[in-house]
């Protein structure tokens, strides 16, 4: 079995970067995409605004500060994922950098 010389060792290694560096930049187009705002938090958003505009009526202000801690709590996660989706775009882009940087000093 023949070993692998230092070019085809950082040919071998570069490639690897690259896949991870795709596959990283395909799972934050994802989230960012499509985990950002799906159903349930748009189901949850809209129950809780029939629930603020019951407890106006009802006059409950226990149930509109709970309802507003929620929209909160909602709000916070989608930025959440937002934030998780732009790291992981991030991160694609300095393995592509890399795997870029190994390609073009092989001699």
């Amino acid at each position: 079995m023949a070993g692998l010389s230092a070019n085809d060792f950082i040919l071998t290694l570069a490639i690897s970067i690259l896949v991870m560096g795709v596959i990283t930049f395909i799972v934050g187009i994802f989230i960012l995409a499509f985990k950002v705002m799906n159903d349930d938090f748009n189901t949850i958003s809209s129950q809780t605004a029939k629930l603020v505009e019951k407890g106006l009526t009802d006059d409950v202000s226990s149930l509109i500060s709970n309802a507003s801690a929620l929209l909160q709590s909602i709000n916070e996660m989608a930025r959440t994922k937002a934030g998780v989706g732009m790291f992981m775009l991030t991160l694609a882009v300095i393995l592509l950098g890399c795997a870029y940087f190994l390609i073009t000093h092989i001699s």
